[in-house]
């Protein structure tokens, strides 16, 4: 004898349809095959659990069970063999492949699910990676170590940014009975440099020079990532003044060109020098220049 499917769902036979999708949504999820791997009670009561939802839900059978003209199993005359030989029938196998499941577990699971007795996709699983500044601007392989001990090595492009997501296919949890496996899914956080900004595929600095620097012009040594570069600085640079590095910012990726580096000049006195500070006290500028001009504007 079958069991009757409002006790399986927990309910009494005046129950609302909201009632009864609310119990089984809260039944399904708890007992589903792929939240208890290994466990075949819970594939067996996930079965219960759906086929006393199919019953339930089409007001035509569940008018005709509660007058008596079929049994929980929807057949006119009870068969022997009990609940069990609904979920192993065909139609125990709507749970994987019917509308009713995927409308209540596709945000769970992606997909349409397949039978529990068949081939079944692993599940994707979900991990963060911290990406050092320097990586996601030429492109990297970094480790990432997982909470059983193994350890992936995620090639990271260049140009990434924060909250970014690689999938690694095939990386994710077990298939089930011969299924694909699932994929790992890398949500990248890059970290902040203390030199370089990023401005889409270009990065900026800050290069400061010294007074003599500026005004004389001169070869200085510059810090990209990619490694040291020496710049000739134009005579008579003054603070904020722009200098551009074609194709020293974020490296190339296929098709895409590489960015660029801008160097903003900051002219640094440094510390007090009497020969500077005598040489300016005597000092009569041939174009005398004042760098206040134009402030009258904003009063």
């Amino acid at each position: 004898m079958a069991d009757d499917p409002y006790q399986t769902l927990g309910l009494t036979r005046d129950a609302t349809p909201e009632a009864i999708k609310a119990a089984y949504r809260k039944l399904a999820r708890q007992h589903h095959p792929d939240l208890n791997p290994g466990k075949p009670e819970a594939e067996a009561r996930f079965k219960a659990v759906s086929g006393a939802h199919d019953l339930l839900a089409d007001p035509e059978r569940r008018a005709r069970f509660d007058r008596g003209e079929i049994d929980a199993e929807g057949q006119e005359q009870r068969p022997a063999g009990g609940y069990r030989q609904y979920a192993d029938a065909a139609q125990g196998e709507r749970y994987g492949d019917g509308g009713g499941f995927e409308d209540v577990f596709a945000e769970m699971f992606g997909a349409r699910a397949r039978a529990a007795s068949g081939p079944r996709r692993g599940r994707d699983a979900s991990y963060r990676l911290d990406v050092p500044f320097a990586a996601a601007v030429l492109g990297a392989t970094e480790r990432l170590s997982l909470p059983d001990g193994q350890v992936l090595d995620v090639k990271i492009p260049p140009g990434v940014v924060t909250g970014q997501v690689l999938r690694l296919r095939g990386q994710g949890g077990p298939g089930h009975k011969g299924g694909p496996a699932g994929d790992a899914l890398i949500e990248l956080t890059v970290a902040d440099h203390p030199l370089y900004r990023r401005d889409g595929m270009d990065l900026r600095l800050d290069l400061p020079v010294t007074l003599q620097e500026a005004v004389l012009g001169a070869a200085v040594e510059v810090p990209t990532p990619a490694g040291t570069l020496r710049v000739t600085l134009p005579a008579g640079s003054d603070t904020g003044r722009q200098i551009r590095l074609r194709g020293k910012g974020v490296a190339a990726l296929g098709s895409r060109p590489a960015g660029d580096l801008f160097l903003t000049l900051r002219v640094v006195i440094g510390p007090p020098d009497a020969a500077l500070e005598a040489f300016l006290r005597d000092w009569k500028p041939e174009h005398p220049a004042n760098p206040r001009a134009g402030l009258e504007a904003g009063t």
